[in-house]
């Protein structure tokens, strides 16, 4: 079987098993992003409302009811999913009918949350756009599960692509790709929200960055532009941070080189610029749509979603939480190492190619930032540091990878054919 048909039945594997659970996979963010698209496709924000909810109870009664039937005191009592789904119902409404006679109908997210907490939510396009045709074709339950499938499994053969790009073998792609199933990035990529987006583009930028260092400089450099373009429509501070994160790596591949009498490279040069271009032109892009600030964000941390007075001093008692959040981190990680083994793991594989292996180090290095950002130890799932984990589903093949293997011969000339020995 030729490697892209194994890639495809890895990815059909891991579709088919994800069919186990339909339902009860959304949060209370995923409502949000579930109302925007279905105001997308044409509801108003009643029917949109109306769809959502029906559709976020009937995953809660799901759970509900799978809870009770393996509990061992009630697990003969009656189905309680009619119960639990009557309840989220008139609770979700009351919410939503206050919000709607106070006037809170402006926008594309339905009132689930304050005024003020949805537009964190509204400057976040791309992933609701991505929703719409599922929705409209499939309904809410299995167009949103379908395209949770869809986005996870892509995300998978993306991370086949760049060992390949690499010139791993095949059993050790696959192996790759078989890990971002099958470690939290997977799980995770999986429920109604950005993060499978933000791990599929992520995986994509570093597709381009593996193509710009093989000799293909135009051909990665533009998919890693239109990946850093296309975050900021998911999640702009993803693209912030992605692109300062491939410029300081480029910047240190650069002056590497530079050191040991070398020409800096056009794949790297290119790839810095753009990282550079793409961290500027958040900043300023941001500011001219009026995104929510940074104050506004950290007010919504501080605050738990603005259910209390602001902060007179956000930014002090963010320093005084963040040191209080890396300790409290750091103690259940050694509890339970197997983040920090696999951390340390693809480092160890990453520094074997060391021009491809910063960029890798700097996309993963988002988790962290983004984790930082928001110093939520509540935050069940590791959801904010999942970028993170892009460094042992790359990382460990280029580690058990036979060493000395030649990498794939590419049609390279001059600067390109620099670029092809210093990316092994």
């Amino acid at each position: 079987m030729r490697a892209r048909t194994w890639a495809a039945v890895v990815a059909a594997v891991f579709a088919l098993l994800q069919s186990a659970n339909v339902e009860g996979r959304g949060t209370p963010d995923s409502e949000n992003y579930v109302s925007y698209a279905l105001s997308l496709s044409g509801e108003d924000t009643r029917s949109a409302a109306r769809a959502t909810i029906d559709w976020s109870c009937a995953g809660q009664a799901a759970l509900a009811r799978r809870g009770q039937s393996v509990d061992v005191v009630h697990f003969h009592r009656p189905d309680p999913g009619p119960r639990v789904l009557a309840e989220c119902r008139a609770d979700e409404w009351r919410r939503v009918e206050r919000r709607l006679r106070a006037g809170e109908s402006v926008g594309h997210v339905a009132p689930f949350m304050s005024a003020r907490m949805r537009p964190i939510f509204e400057v976040r396009p791309g992933y609701p756009l991505f929703l719409v045709p599922f929705v409209v074709v499939f309904g809410v339950t299995w167009g949103v599960w379908l395209a949770s499938v869809v986005v996870s499994a892509t995300a998978g053969v993306l991370a086949f692509l760049v060992l390949r790009t690499l010139s791993v073998s095949v059993r050790w792609a696959l192996a790759g790709q078989a890990l971002f199933y099958v470690l939290p990035c997977g799980a995770t990529a999986m429920r109604p929200m950005t993060e499978g987006l933000l791990l599929a583009l992520s995986l994509a930028a570093v597709w381009g960055c593996a193509l710009a260092l093989t000799g293909r400089a135009r051909a990665g450099t533009a998919l890693t532009a239109c990946s850093l373009v296309s975050l900021f429509a998911v999640k702009h501070s993803q693209a912030l941070f992605l692109g300062l994160c491939l410029a300081g790596a480029g910047a240190v591949v650069a002056v590497r080189r530079r050191c040991r009498g070398r020409s800096a490279g056009r794949g790297v040069v290119a790839l810095t610029a753009v990282g550079c271009g793409a961290a500027l032109g958040t900043v300023l892009l941001a500011r001219l749509l009026g995104y929510p600030s940074e104050s506004e964000s950290l007010q919504d941390l501080l605050t738990g979603h603005f259910a209390r007075p602001d902060r007179v001093h956000p930014w002090a008692e963010l320093l005084q939480l963040e040191g209080n959040f890396w300790l409290e981190w750091s103690r259940r990680q050694l509890w339970e190492p197997l983040f920090a083994a696999a951390l340390a793991a693809g480092a160890w594989g990453a520094v074997r190619r060391p021009a491809f292996g910063c960029f890798l180090l700097g996309a993963a290095f988002t988790g962290i930032l983004t984790q930082a950002a928001h110093p939520d130890i509540s935050i069940g799932g590791d959801r904010l540091i999942v970028l993170a984990w892009l460094l042992p589903v790359v990382g460990v093949p280029l580690l058990l990878e036979r060493p000395g293997r030649r990498p794939l011969p590419v049609p390279a000339q001059g600067h390109a054919g620099r670029e092809v020995h210093s990316a092994k």
